[in-house]
């Protein structure tokens, strides 16, 4: 399958992401770090969300639950996997011994307080990022409904220990955040994203976070 885009060891397709793994070998990459839908399916401009009417209604008609078989497809497919949204997935994936938690630094407001990834770690146990979504650079830019901030995904990066080098998938790629984290961090990426707009904005990220110096003190949690 030809790249939509590729640069410096970041790669992304415009495919859908159960079509680029069935010619990948599985284990071919070191790790998954993915913000798959959560099939919330409740998107709404009103009661303090910050979307449009417009932007409400596409985000109700791609926001899916992926099935178990593709989710387990997805946690099987490397050695460390994490995937944000953890609470919405344990039904597909099963429990954890070692989730990792977003601390929004907001409370009661009609955003959730935090959000919690599943992982297939066999060390450690629970750890908590408390990084206010104030500080991030989403606030205000974003060009996705649900685009974490760069801090998060770098932060998930390091928590999985892989080398600086090393190579991460994200199946649902998005605007294209996991990627710029690699490019800061000093990692690979693959991303696939099966909605071609959003391809062509991570691809613009990508090349203007390639523009900046990869952040120092980043080979390890």
């Amino acid at each position: 399958m030809k790249p939509y885009y590729e640069r410096e060891g970041i790669v992304i397709y415009h495919a859908d992401c159960m079509d680029v793994m069935r010619e990948m070998e599985a284990g071919s990459v070191d790790a998954v770090i993915t913000d798959p839908p959560y099939g919330i399916g409740s998107w709404s401009s009103t009661g303090g969300n910050s979307c449009t009417f417009e932007q409400c209604d596409a985000a109700n008609k791609w926001d899916i639950l992926p099935t178990p078989e593709v989710l387990n497809k997805i946690a099987s497919f490397a050695p460390i996997t994490i995937m944000w949204g953890g609470n919405y997935l344990m039904g597909a994936l099963g429990s954890c011994r070692a989730p990792l938690v977003w601390d929004k630094g907001i409370r009661g407001m009609h955003f959730a307080d935090g959000e919690m990834a599943w992982t297939n770690f066999s060390w450690g146990t629970m750890r908590i990022f408390n990084f206010p979504i104030s500080r991030g650079d989403t606030k205000g830019h974003k060009v996705h409904p649900t685009q974490k901030p760069i801090s998060v995904m770098s932060w998930s990066i390091l928590q999985t220990k892989i080398a600086v080098g090393a190579t991460i998938l994200d199946p649902f790629f998005g605007s294209g955040t996991t990627g710029v984290a690699c490019v800061q961090t000093g990692r690979k990426c693959i991303g696939v994203e099966i909605e071609e707009k959003y391809c062509e904005i991570a691809a613009k990220r990508i090349d203007q976070a390639l523009m900046q110096p990869a952040l120092a003190g980043l080979e390890v949690a």
